[in-house]
């Protein structure tokens, strides 16, 4: 089976790790359960399935238990620590944890990349500049941002553009982008980064509300009363246009700004229905 570092959910591995050994023995849950020493022979079966939890000791006995050792043990068990870490800020520490062990042990770290991406919004906007700029070097690219960066920045930037994949760069040392579009796909790691992301991205939007005139910006919303079936459908009509949207840029070729356009849809009251049933 692929080794722990491969993965990004604690449970998913110790699932995988008791149908490896089911497959080639008569390996049970209540055997799993005792060798790692907990008293329910139903205990980890739980853990897979999402009903109950790993806590610090659990996640060590449960790593002992599958043969760990070493920085797999330690991965393992800072696995088990992200999940249960209750804010951005403590899931932010334990994965930046999991990449230092990461380059200490020469391992690569699933979501590393794209989490180092969507942290800051300077990779974005570099990887955009690079290509709409051939031949500019990194204080021209710099001086374009807004608000503006240091040249070291976007240097730093560009190298992990490339070495990332992100980012290609020809013979004649111009940019290419691997993909017109990234997606965030499913590693749950790479939520706190975008969560990180979209905070900056919402300061800028105030910052261009007061600084930009009416012909550079474009601001509007919706105040509105909705079901939980038509919300579901905003939802999808949002995703259906972002996907327009991205088509229609796309198709460009010779960009003249690079611009951010956030889609919010949040709630301003507390759930009514919900209220009125517990009176």
């Amino acid at each position: 089976m692929k080794s722990v570092t491969e993965y990004s959910n604690y449970r998913e591995y110790v699932l995988d790790y008791y149908r490896e050994r089911k497959r080639t023995s008569a390996f049970t849950w209540r055997e799993f359960a005792k060798v790692a020493g907990f008293a329910s022979g139903s205990y980890l079966k739980l853990v897979s399935d999402g009903t109950t939890r790993l806590r610090e000791e659990g996640a060590r006995k449960t790593g002992l238990a599958m043969g760990l050792s070493g920085f797999e043990l330690d991965y393992f068990i800072l696995l088990v620590r992200y999940e249960s870490a209750k804010t951005d800020e403590q899931k932010k520490k334990c994965f930046e944890e999991m990449q230092a062990l990461g380059e200490i042990s020469r391992i690569k770290i699933l979501g590393s990349e794209m989490y180092t991406f969507y942290e800051t919004w300077k990779h974005s906007v570099v990887r955009e500049l690079a290509v709409a700029m051939p031949g500019a070097k990194p204080n021209e690219i710099a001086k374009a941002c807004r608000p503006a960066i240091s040249a070291a920045d976007v240097s730093a930037s560009l190298q992990f553009l490339v070495k990332s994949g992100l980012l290609t760069r020809d013979i004649k040392g111009s940019y290419h982008q691997a993909n017109a579009s990234l997606s965030t796909g499913n590693l749950n790691v790479v939520a706190v980064a975008v969560h990180s992301l979209l905070r900056q991205m919402g300061e800028f939007a105030l910052d261009a509300l007061d600084k930009l005139p009416i012909s550079e910006r474009h601001f509007s919303g919706i105040t509105m009363g909705v079901t939980a079936e038509s919300y579901k459908k905003v939802v999808e009509e949002l995703a259906e246009c972002r996907k327009r949207i991205v088509s229609i840029v796309a198709a460009d070729k010779d960009i003249d700004k690079v611009c951010r356009l956030n889609l919010q849809l949040f709630p301003l009251t507390e759930n009514l229905k919900k209220e009125s049933e517990n009176v």
